[in-house]
């Protein structure tokens, strides 16, 4: 999936990488960029979104777990605080963000601007997305709202091709020990 639209000659234009400054919770600006060299999954949500696509988080974590890739991908959460810049909210929302990171034991970006919102990127602010870029930063897949199974099946299947493991099949039992 391409954010371009096509070109003249009717092909589409090669895909590009994206790229965008959020802020940690702690105020430090980051560029998105940061996290290339592996596929990253990036989740952003606003406050009331956070657990339309628990399913997908529980059983990304479950096989990443089972196969031993936890290390083969960056996960990105992007908190969107857009509507909480001005004082005291701003603050508070913050606050609330830390405390969700050490519940979580991973660090939850923030975008107090609502530049994901924005070209490239123009996602919808008031839903759960997910998105998967390869490891140079292009966009390979895009989802907004809850994933029903067939779309995590297509989550799974690109996120497979990038990190060269087919995340769909079974896993094998391990072989039983003999004394």
């Amino acid at each position: 999936m391409t954010l371009a639209a096509g070109s003249a000659s009717g092909a589409p234009p090669a895909p590009e990488p994206v790229d965008a400054t959020l802020s940690t919770s702690k105020g430090e600006r980051v560029r998105l960029s940061r996290w290339r060299g592996k596929p990253v999954i990036l989740f952003y949500e606003d406050k009331d979104s956070t657990t339309l696509n628990l399913p997908l988080k529980d059983e990304l974590f479950t096989r990443g777990r089972e196969r031993g890739l936890l290390q083969s991908a960056w996960v990105v959460a992007i908190a969107n605080l857009e509507k909480y810049d001005f004082f005291p909210a701003r603050e508070i929302a913050l606050s609330y963000v830390r405390d969700e990171e050490k519940k979580a034991g991973v660090p939850i970006l923030v975008d107090l601007e609502g530049t994901l919102g924005d070209a490239p990127w123009k996602l919808p602010t008031k839903t759960s997305n997910v998105m998967l870029l390869d490891a140079e930063g292009t966009l390979v897949f895009r989802y907004s709202g809850r994933m029903k199974p067939e779309d995590r099946v297509r989550f799974f299947t690109a996120l497979g091709a990038l990190v060269g493991q087919d995340l769909l099949a079974e896993q094998e039992p391990p072989p039983e020990a003999h004394p």
